[in-house]
């Protein structure tokens, strides 16, 4: 197995004006990993991802891919570089417009110019890798429930093959059931794939679940990182206060009293 990260986040910054969202953090997932990156609203986690994805410029640091500085990357280059990911967005970020067929082949039809045929006949294949049946195909997004928007979501992220797929709270808005269902299709993609995954969620059940490794985010760093087993053993406080849910601990919420 190869030693080099998958990808390689060292010393990054970004800020918003006064705000300083990431602080120096340091991240690496090696490949066939899967790691989720936990942490409350706020703490930095999906700039972490538009960062890798170079939607937002960090201010400072380096973020390799294989080995690669990616955000030096331009042009065709870039282009290439954005090809090997696929994304699972919270919202699913469907296109109203298109039938699921289209939703998922998108990137098939505009990016690989692939006949409308062949990329049907894939995103239906798709579809039934994650539990649709071949009717949805037809259907609309406005027509879905929310766990089949989910579907639809992870069906367009593998789509393409990947080498990496991010995923941005996949279990959002679920039920507790249907959460856990996406997270059994998320180990299947995983599994039969051999993909390497970055996932941000504040639902440690989905975190437990799909992480190889296991990484706390707080104040911009990345404080804590370690597998299920030994997060539940940490005698962190962070950690121990944000697995458990408590108010209670070094983390601190703004209340406003009434």
């Amino acid at each position: 197995m190869s030693t080099t990260p998958k990808i390689r986040c060292a010393d990054v910054h970004k800020a918003f004006g006064t705000n300083r969202v990431l602080r120096g953090l340091d991240l690496d997932v090696m490949p066939g990993e899967s790691v989720v990156v936990i942490g409350g609203s706020g703490t930095g986690k999906s700039v972490l991802l538009k960062c890798i994805l170079d939607i937002i410029h960090p201010d400072s640091g380096s973020i390799e891919i294989d080995g690669e500085q990616a955000t030096a990357l331009r042009g065709h280059e870039r282009d290439a570089m954005l090809r090997r990911f696929g994304m699972l967005f919270q919202n699913a970020a469907l296109f109203d417009s298109l039938p699921v067929w289209k939703n998922v082949a998108f990137a098939l039809i505009e990016a690989e110019n692939k006949p409308r045929e062949e990329a049907r006949a894939l995103a239906e294949e798709k579809l039934a890798a994650v539990g649709l049946r071949q009717n949805v195909a037809d259907l609309y997004p406005a027509e879905l429930s929310g766990g089949m928007k989910k579907r639809v979501g992870l069906a367009r992220a593998i789509a393409t093959a990947p080498e990496i797929i991010f995923f941005d709270e996949p279990t959002t808005g679920l039920d507790p059931i249907m959460g856990d269902v996406i997270n059994e299709l998320i180990l299947g993609c995983v599994s039969e794939s051999a993909v390497t995954t970055l996932s941000i969620t504040h639902d440690i059940a989905s975190a437990r679940k799909i992480g190889h490794r296991i990484a706390m985010l707080h104040e911009g760093e990345i404080i804590w990182a370690g597998s299920v087993a030994e997060m539940d053993a940490t005698d962190n406080p962070y950690v121990q206060q944000f697995i458990h849910g408590s108010a209670d601990g070094p983390i601190q919420m703004p209340v406003r009293r009434l």
